[in-house]
C-alpha cells in the first residue's frame, strides 16, 4: 500500500494529478468510490493472509519495495522523468513516514487481532483525531463542528469497543494507536502538499519506509512463496488504485456526497470477514461505525457552511 490513512481526506493529497471534472455526479463518484471499497477490501484480505507466512515487518519491507517499483516506473514514464521526484523537504517527508510507518504497521498487526469489522471501525476514527491535533499542529481552529465530530466520535468507539463487557485487547490498542498514526500523516501530508506534488510524497515514503520495514525485521527477509507474493503485490498495487479512487471520487462529488459512500467499507468487510474467516457479524460494529460516521459527516458539513458563510 503506498499511503494509507485509511481515509477520504488523504484521498486528494494520495491521487496523481489530474485536471478538474465538473462537480455534481454522484453517479460517477460512486463508481469509483466502489473502486475504491474493492481496493480497501482486498487489501485487507491479504494483509491476513500474507500474516500466514511473514511478519508485519516484513510485509511492511516488501509493500514499500512494490511501490517503489510502481512510483519509479510512473515517475519515469512522466514529463521530466524522476527529476520531478526531488525534494528540498526531507526533514517532514522523514516525520510524516515516521508516523505512518506506525499507523501501517498497527492496521496491518491488528488485522491480524481483531475481526476485520473491528479494524475498519476504529479506523474511521482517524479524521477525530485530525480535528484534536491539527489545533495544536496546524494552528487550524478548533470549531463546533469538529469537537462535535470528535465527540460523536469517541462515543462510536465506546460502542464498538464496549470495554467491560467484551475484551479489550492488543488488536483494539493496535489499531487505535493506528488511527493516531493516521491523523498525523494527515496533517503532515497536507503540510507537505502545499509544495509536493503527489508523487514525490509517495515516493520518499517508499524510499524512507523500505528501510524501516528491513530494520524491524533484523535482517530476516525471507522470500515469499507463490501464492504469498502474488498477496504482496496486490496489497502494493490496492494501495495505489485506492487512494487514486478516492481521489477521483473527489473530482465528481463533494466530500459531503462521498463521506458517506465510504462507509459501505463497513458492512461489506464485515460480510467479507464472515464468508471468508468465520467472523460473527456484530451489530455494535455497525451502530459504533455508524456514530463516528455521522460525526465526520455533520463536521464536513459544518465546515461547508462555514466556508460559504451560510
Amino acid at each position: 500500500m503506498i499511503d494509507k490513512p485509511p481515509n477520504l481526506a488523504a484521498g486528494r493529497a494520495s491521487g496523481f494529478d489530474a485536471p478538474q471534472a465538473p462537480q455534481g455526479n454522484p453517479v460517477y463518484a460512486a463508481l469509483w468510490m466502489l473502486g475504491a471499497l474493492a481496493s480497501f477490501t482486498t487489501m485487507a484480505v491479504a494483509g491476513r493472509e500474507i500474516s500466514v507466512e511473514l511478519n508485519t515487518f516484513q510485509l511492511m519491507f516488501y509493500r514499500s519495495v512494490i511501490g517503489l517499483v510502481v512510483v519509479l516506473a510512473i515517475g519515469a514514464a512522466l514529463p521530466g522523468g524522476l527529476r520531478g521526484l526531488a525534494t528540498a523537504r526531507i526533514g517532514l517527508h522523514l516525520t510524516r513516514n515516521c508516523v505512518h510507518f506506525v499507523g501501517q504497521f498497527c492496521w496491518f498487526f491488528a488485522l491480524t487481532m481483531i475481526s476485520l469489522a473491528e479494524v475498519f471501525a476504529i479506523e474511521f476514527t482517524t479524521p477525530i483525531w485530525v480535528a484534536l491535533l491539527a489545533p495544536l499542529l496546524l494552528r487550524e481552529q478548533l470549531t463546533k463542528g469538529r469537537i462535535l465530530a470528535v465527540v460523536f466520535g469517541f462515543v462510536g468507539v465506546l460502542v464498538v469497543l464496549r470495554p467491560g463487557v467484551n475484551e479489550f485487547g492488543p488488536g483494539h490498542i493496535a489499531m487505535l494507536i493506528g488511527a493516531v498514526g493516521f491523523g498525523l500523516t494527515m496533517i503532515t501530508t497536507k503540510q507537505l502538499s502545499a509544495t509536493e506534488k503527489p508523487l514525490t510524497i509517495l515516493f520518499w515514503m517508499a524510499v524512507l519506509q523500505a528501510p524501516m520495514g528491513l530494520i524491524g525485521t533484523f535482517g530476516e527477509v525471507p522470500l515469499p512463496s507463490m501464492g504469498t507474493a502474488l498477496w504482496l503485490l496486490l496489497v502494493g498495487l490496492c494501495g495505489l488504485t485506492a487512494h487514486y479512487s478516492i481521489a477521483q471520487a473527489f473530482r465528481w462529488a463533494d466530500a459531503s456526497v462521498v463521506a458517506p459512500m465510504d462507509f459501505m467499507r463497513l458492512p461489506v468487510i464485515a460480510v467479507v470477514g464472515m464468508l471468508l474467516y468465520s467472523e460473527a457479524l456484530d451489530p455494535f460494529v455497525f451502530i459504533g461505525g455508524a456514530v463516528i460516521l455521522a460525526g465526520n459527516w455533520l463536521n464536513i458539513r459544518h465546515e461547508k457552511t462555514r466556508s460559504t458563510g451560510a
